[in-house]
């Protein structure tokens, strides 16, 4: 789960669910689930908490499924449930920051794939671009199946926050195949838009020891695998 702290509406929380098998999985586990109950073997605790404890605070809520490219897998990507938490090496401690980047793409059936195509080229030189951030990681790219369609998102992790974003944005910049896959990309785009989120990753349910982890979340990267991310104004959800 994150939370909004500058570049669009704030107070969203952004939660994610993995359904390996698609479609089918995603419905089946909602009939069984529909009340919230499947978290990790919590299930008699969640949905009384969610009911009594979060649900009075939803607006609204929004719901799309994604599914993850499959550069991510070929470029050796964290992938969403591998993203390291804010403590761990990865650097940065309570600073780390989550930037995530939307494209809103031209409708057509090859616009997904052309982007894709274009993104795949110009990566591997922004991702090695002189001067970035170490603390810096891609750690997923996922493009719509269900909602907004044409909808690509990126998920940036910086572990040493805004400093380490600037720094490579900056280094980005100089990267001259990822500089023309982007002016390419921009003939693709109706508009652009990117966020920064404070990751939040764990929720404590009951007595000591009764752990209910909220994950980034997936660990397969096949192609029919699906992402449900989720918009809910104050409104804190957990990713699985």
């Amino acid at each position: 789960m994150s939370l909004p702290s500058t570049g669009g509406r704030l107070n969203v929380a952004t939660h994610a669910y993995y359904f390996e098998g698609g479609l089918s999985e995603r419905e089946s586990y909602w009939n069984d689930n529909g009340d919230g109950t499947g978290c990790d073997g919590n299930g008699d605790k969640w949905g009384p908490f969610v009911e009594t404890t979060t649900r009075p605070l939803v607006e609204s809520q929004k719901s799309m499924l994604f599914v993850e490219a499959g550069l991510v897998r070929d470029a050796e990507l964290p992938g969403l449930m591998m993203a390291a938490p804010p403590h761990d090496n990865g650097g940065g401690g309570n600073d780390c920051i989550l930037e995530i980047r939307r494209y809103n793409l031209k409708l057509g059936y090859d616009t997904v794939p052309k982007f894709l195509e274009l993104y795949t080229k110009g990566l591997p030189s922004k991702l090695y671009a002189k001067g970035t951030d170490p603390t810096t990681t891609l750690v997923t790219l996922l493009y719509s199946e269900v909602g907004r369609l044409n909808e690509v998102i990126e998920v940036w992790r910086h572990g040493n926050g805004v400093a380490a974003m600037e720094q490579s944005r900056a280094a980005a910049r100089q990267a001259y195949e990822w500089k023309i896959a982007i002016k390419e990309i921009a003939d693709l785009a109706i508009e652009f838009s990117a966020t920064i989120h404070k990751p939040l990753y764990f929720l404590r349910l009951g007595e000591e020891g009764d752990i209910c982890y909220l994950r980034l979340g997936t660990v397969n990267n096949h192609a029919h695998d699906l992402h449900e991310v989720s918009y809910g104004t104050r409104y804190d959800m957990f990713l699985n």
